[in-house]
């Protein structure tokens, strides 16, 4: 299932299905927001299963005629992976991870599909990095690697927006990612089922219709199972948790010139089976 949080024309955010061009609302069902449906494991999915057989008039909307939010407008916790990419350890001069390098961003950071990405004024090095992101269905501690599956809500494109010059000012890198609109994410969380592996999936960046950053899951160097395993170990995976597994080589700032955003780019994120997650780029307005 394709799961979403959407608007209908001067309403308030919905959790919903997409089905073919039509968005089957939740809230009737139950569900005031997709973390909800998350966190509410097979019971959640029966009770779902059961409203989109035959759900209210009321309930379906066409898709074009609702604006598409983050899934999870406020995730619990935005966990990154750093040089998750051989490529793009490569490129940025680092040595290949013996572990994780894990980062955050905050939650105030998120848009969704067609939101715009604000370019800040104390910025002159903002960069685009594409990313496949899971989401935590069933949470928990020290959680074995084998087990990963069980604990896999779905997956979402993800676009790791970074200020490199805040990014490389400190050994901490988490200011330069969190200015906000510098997490998109979207459109859809497609859920765990409708991906058969995500460790063989196409990804790919665009700019103004240009190719920048283009490979597949299978060159990540910790893959899912690894990554729950270690950041378990570490803290509570909660339902509703988004990690997102890192970017491959093309960004911005290691390219000859460098290339980052401007306002006017059109910025896409295509994983594929994930849908498009498509942002504009805009200057900050004092």
């Amino acid at each position: 299932m394709r799961f979403v949080t959407f608007r209908r024309p001067s309403g308030a955010p919905e959790p919903g299905v997409v089905l073919d061009e039509k968005v089957v609302g939740l809230a009737g069902a139950g569900f005031p927001d997709v973390l909800s449906i998350v966190s509410g494991a097979e019971e959640a999915r029966a009770r779902i299963d059961a409203w989109i057989a035959a759900p209210p008039a009321e309930a379906v909307t066409d898709l074009e005629s609702v604006s598409l939010m983050a899934p999870i407008p406020r995730p619990p916790k935005i966990i990154c992976v750093g040089l998750n990419w051989v490529d793009h350890a490569m490129e940025s001069g680092q040595e290949i991870p013996e572990v994780p390098t894990i980062f955050s961003k905050f939650p105030t950071s998120v848009i969704g599909p067609g939101d715009k990405i604000v370019l800040p004024r104390s910025s002159t090095k903002p960069d685009y990095e594409a990313e496949f992101a899971f989401v935590i269905g069933k949470g928990g501690r020290y959680i074995p690697a084998f087990r990963w599956r069980e604990h896999v809500f779905g997956y979402m494109n993800f676009n790791d927006v970074s200020a490199r010059d805040y990014q490389t000012a400190t050994s901490q890198w988490m200011i330069g990612k969190s200015f906000d609109t510098f997490a998109p994410m979207g459109p859809y969380l497609v859920s765990a089922d409708e991906i058969s592996d995500p460790h063989d999936l196409d990804i790919m960046l665009t700019i103004n219709g240009e190719v920048l950053q283009h490979s597949n899951t299978q060159h990540l160097i910790f893959r899912i199972p690894d990554l729950i395993s270690f950041l378990s170990s570490v803290f509570t995976l909660e339902p509703g948790d988004v990690v997102s597994t890192g970017t491959p080589a093309g960004v911005g700032v290691a390219r000859k010139p460098p290339r980052f955003l401007r306002a006017g780019d059109d910025v896409v994120v295509r994983v594929q089976g994930l849908g498009e997650l498509r942002n504009p780029v805009v200057s900050e307005t004092p």
